[in-house]
């Protein structure tokens, strides 16, 4: 390009498996003529110090080990879920519910995969499979903030969780909005909160407009969206979470000083075993049961795709925020949400060589461990 300063790359290759199928959230991405080039330093350019850790989402470094370690033995880390269930956000929650070190606070409901009335229904029925009925529910907002977006009940079945016809939640959601008991939950917990982010970040979005200050009150933040080298899997540049809502991203990613970041083009790196995972669902627990019919019908788009593997973007994202001891890689770089463009609306924009003198806002996961990744799903579904 003229005048643009030619970067110089490193690469890993990660090459997908072939024939993906075509839809959001637990496909591969689109293919590509070359195997997958995913970038993983830019030269001259330091990774984040890993000993280092303060608040709003920087790498976890010892200390943040040492406090889920302190965690085990004490108080637990309080950890609020944002999310839009949703098959792979049922497992994620699994795996939350079934984590020793973190106490699940309350579950914050957005639209996304699937309309609000079925993603808070679906959340309630969780909690009633693994007996957490005192976990309150909170319904967020029905719409996007500005316009409106397509849900993905292609995949996830038109009720979220397969059509497999699951008798109704013992119970209603609570009467506070979601964004208010973001708001409320952040001064309880003030610098202890722990935000997991696995759908569209509108409640989040209408939380910070409401309250500016709300990042001052939290510890970490993650989030599952995005596609760092526009590899996207709604469109050809954007991921499903933030494509729904670009707008809210982008009031999230420009609010929060630094954020977390595990996005669909990780999730492909790190698909489940398939074979491996038929087995897991196999196991003498009610959730292992309860997952195994839910997830029919992804599991069977997966099995068209040739791959072997089964894509769970949700769950990814949840094993990084339960247990960062399992990172192997991770960059720090500037990121930027397009709200505009005919065919890049919705991209998530990193700045790799860090041409636009931005700060650096968020930390994005490129390898995680992938035997605790599986051993933290196992753990969930009772198959360990």
């Amino acid at each position: 390009m003229d005048g643009a300063t030619e970067p110089t790359w490193t690469y890993s290759r990660r090459p997908p498996p072939p024939d993906p199928p075509r839809h959001p959230k637990e496909s591969q991405l689109l293919p590509l003529p070359l195997p997958l080039l995913r970038p993983l330093r830019v030269q001259g350019a330091a990774l984040p110090n890993p000993n280092s850790h303060t608040c709003n989402g920087h790498l976890p470094g010892p200390h943040f080990v040492a406090d889920l370690k302190t965690a085990t033995m004490t108080k637990k880390i309080p950890l609020l879920i944002d999310t839009d269930p949703g098959v792979d956000d049922a497992l994620a929650l699994l795996m939350a519910f079934a984590d020793e070190r973190h106490d699940v606070v309350a579950l914050t409901i957005a639209a996304g995969n699937v309309g609000l009335q079925y993603t808070v229904r679906n959340a309630l029925k969780l909690c009633d499979i693994v007996g957490r009925t005192d976990v309150p529910v909170f319904a967020g907002s029905p719409d996007p903030l500005l316009h409106p977006s397509v849900d993905a009940a292609h995949v996830h079945g038109r009720d979220g969780y397969g059509d497999v016809d699951l008798p109704p939640p013992s119970r209603q959601a609570d009467a506070e909005h979601a964004a208010l008991a973001i708001l409320r939950l952040s001064h309880e917990h003030a610098g202890e909160l722990m935000l997991v982010m696995l759908g569209p970040l509108t409640n989040l979005a209408l939380a910070l407009k409401l309250d500016p200050t709300l990042p001052q009150r939290i510890k970490r933040i993650v989030v599952m969206g995005g596609a760092v080298t526009c590899h996207g899997n709604i469109t050809p540049a954007a991921e499903f979470n933030i494509a729904f809502d670009p707008e809210a991203a982008h009031v999230v990613f420009t609010a929060f000083p630094h954020l977390l970041v595990s996005d669909w083009e990780a999730t492909v790196a790190h698909g489940l075993p398939l074979t491996e995972a038929e087995q897991w669902l196999g196991a003498d627990s009610d959730r292992a049961r309860f997952y195994e019919l839910i997830s029919r019908k992804t599991r069977g788009l997966s099995e068209d795709s040739k791959g072997g593997r089964w894509y769970t973007a949700d769950a990814l994202a949840m094993a990084w925020a339960l247990n960062p001891e399992g990172q192997l890689q991770v960059e720090s770089r500037p990121l930027n949400v397009e709200l505009n463009g005919t065919f890049s609306r919705g991209a998530t924009i990193v700045d790799w060589n860090r041409q636009s003198g931005q700060p650096d806002n968020c930390d994005l996961l490129m390898a995680y461990d992938q035997e605790r990744f599986e051993a933290l799903v196992r753990q969930a579904l009772g198959a360990d």
